[in-house]
């Protein structure tokens, strides 16, 4: 069965749902409604990795993560960062997961990393460092793009001693992908190729993205069903965890395509 990572911003400008779970109070019961509707894990942010995105200093990135992990404990939290000093005091909390949209680039907190029980979400980003950049990319060669990414990193986790058994590996989205949907559409239809080269599981986040957007001709409050129909695309192309804002519709959906997906097998 795929499983669910449950996005949860506590940021003030996401472009989904920036601001409305920004209180610890307001957080708190959010991750607790996602628990409630089937997520698996609750992905955890509080600084918005959107292009126009603004800095959140790792301080004030802790101060609101914080009282959320205390609340909703760390069995089921994945920390949503990629600045290292906030992933080295996730660390600290034995939070489940770290996921990172730069794919761990910083080797000094490998040792601490190999060290802990954490997987790792390891994403694929067009732009360097940091948030998402509008980056015009060509379909054609995203993937030598990917296979070159991945191949170094994660050598370079293994080299560490970072076993490949707590990784997943996430090609990365819309903006992550480049600003044209035909790459993103491409990498969706091509995942079977991820899977086979490296044998990991796989990770997809097309939840609400500008991509989805644009083909649907919706807004963000519009693109539900859009985003359904790309995320059973996903899972049926074998996609292992699907990231999603709408965890009740998402479980519901794969419950009934994984039972028209068995009698179809039997």
């Amino acid at each position: 069965m795929t499983g669910i990572f449950a996005i949860l911003n506590a940021t003030e400008d996401s472009f989904s749902d920036g601001g409305k779970y920004l209180t610890p109070d307001a957080a708190i019961w959010r991750a607790h409604q996602l628990l409630n509707d089937g997520a698996d894990v609750i992905d955890l942010g509080a600084a918005a990795s959107n292009p126009d995105a603004i800095h959140v200093p790792p301080k004030e990135e802790i101060a609101r993560l914080a009282p959320i992990v205390a609340a909703v404990g760390p069995g089921q939290i994945s920390i949503d960062s990629f600045a290292p000093e906030t992933q080295a005091w996730a660390l600290t909390q034995n939070v489940a997961w770290l996921n990172d949209i730069q794919g761990f680039p910083e080797p000094a907190l490998y040792k601490d990393i190999a060290r802990s029980h954490v997987r790792l979400v390891v994403m694929h980003n067009v732009a360097p460092r940091g948030q998402a950049q509008r980056i015009d990319t060509d379909p054609a060669t995203i993937f030598d793009r990917l296979f070159a990414f991945f191949d170094d990193r994660l050598a370079a986790l293994e080299r560490a001693g970072i076993a490949r058994t707590r990784i997943v590996i996430d090609p990365g989205m819309g903006f992550f992908l480049g600003t044209d949907p035909e790459v993103s559409l491409t990498v969706l239809r091509r995942l079977d190729e991820l899977k086979e080269r490296y044998g990991l599981p796989l990770l997809v986040s097309v939840s609400r993205k500008s991509f989805i957007r644009k083909l649907a001709n919706v807004g963000v409050a519009e693109a539900g069903p859009a985003t359904l129909a790309a995320e059973l695309y996903a899972a049926a192309k074998g996609a292992d965890w699907l990231r999603t804002h709408d965890v009740a519709a998402l479980k519901r959906a794969l419950a009934v395509w994984s039972a028209l997906n068995a009698a179809r097998k039997a």
